[in-house]
């Protein structure tokens, strides 16, 4: 069976390209550079050479704050382009796994984990985008396309909130950080296995929206002060702020911890807590080179 990915060169396809090669899956990785998903005659033809049986879909735009006053260009990649892609798989006999985000939520005030068919608010622009991009994918592919919401992601490959901590931890005496908005850190390793594990079962009731975030929950304080007890650093340089100590355009969810129950309807397991997962990835973004985030 053979995969494409799009979106190939971010941090997150980087990984589900590399979980697909370790499984021994025939897997095609194209960047933006090689494949602009808001073409038709282009997504026609990467379909027409490759015949992949699942597509992920990893390329977005993610410049949360810049998409508030770009928001024309950031619908069209991640509106119109998951539309177009899912018409060139009904084309070309695909099914289609697309990854959209926690912003589509409000968040505003929430305390327990939101469900896969939780009514969807979002109250930002790029939570506008993705979510046109979700029901985009849904409506053109109703049988054989699915939605993996993902948030808080960190990894090996690209900038993150966890590498940034580690950055300062060696630059800074203290670091102050938000405490007042809580997540799901999740490391996009885990979002990768968990595609991988989707795909073959993709299809009929496998199908709609699926949430792939580690369990459990966290602010971005207590994340800070976990990477920095990992990796040898005093956890109390670490100190608590507010969100509105660090204004963005586009405001930050208070809540949007995501519930896990799709997965078990299809067989597998919850995915598992993000300490764990933490403390597995951290050694390896301590090793590597990020690569250069691109949007």
């Amino acid at each position: 069976m053979t995969w494409l990915v799009t979106g190939a060169g971010g941090m997150l396809g980087h990984d589900v390209v590399a979980e697909l090669t370790a499984r021994g899956e025939d897997v095609i990785g194209l960047d933006r550079a090689a494949l602009d998903i808001t073409s038709p005659d282009a997504l026609d033809r990467a379909l027409a050479e490759h015949r992949p049986a699942l597509v992920v879909n990893c390329a977005a735009y993610t410049a949360v704050d810049d998409a508030e006053t770009d928001e024309a260009r950031a619908l069209l990649i991640n509106g119109e382009g998951p539309r177009l892609l899912a018409r060139a798989c009904a084309a070309h006999d695909a099914r289609l796994i697309h990854v959209s985000t926690d912003y589509v939520f409000s968040g505003d005030t929430r305390t327990t984990p939101y469900p896969e068919d939780h009514p969807t608010a979002p109250r930002t622009a790029y939570g506008r985008t993705k979510l046109a991009g979700e029901q985009a994918v849904l409506e053109e592919l109703p049988g054989t396309g699915a939605v993996v919401r993902t948030a808080w992601l960190y990894g090996v490959h690209g900038r993150s909130f966890v590498r940034t901590m580690i950055d300062l931890e060696a630059s800074r005496p203290t670091v102050d950080v938000v405490d007042d908005q809580r997540g799901q850190p999740t490391w996009s390793a885990d979002v990768a296995v968990r595609i991988a594990d989707l795909g073959p079962r993709l299809g009929g009731a496998a199908s709609g929206v699926f949430h792939a975030t580690s369990s459990g929950e966290a602010t971005w304080y207590e994340l800070a002060r976990e990477v920095f007890r990992l990796i040898g650093a005093d956890p109390d340089r670490v100190r608590p702020t507010t969100g509105a100590a660090f204004p963005r355009p586009a405001p930050r969810p208070a809540y949007s911890a995501l519930a896990h129950g799709r997965w078990q309807e299809i067989g597998l397991p919850a995915p598992r807590d993000w300490r764990a997962a933490l403390h597995e990835a951290l050694p390896r973004i301590r090793k590597e080179s990020p690569l250069r985030e691109t949007p």
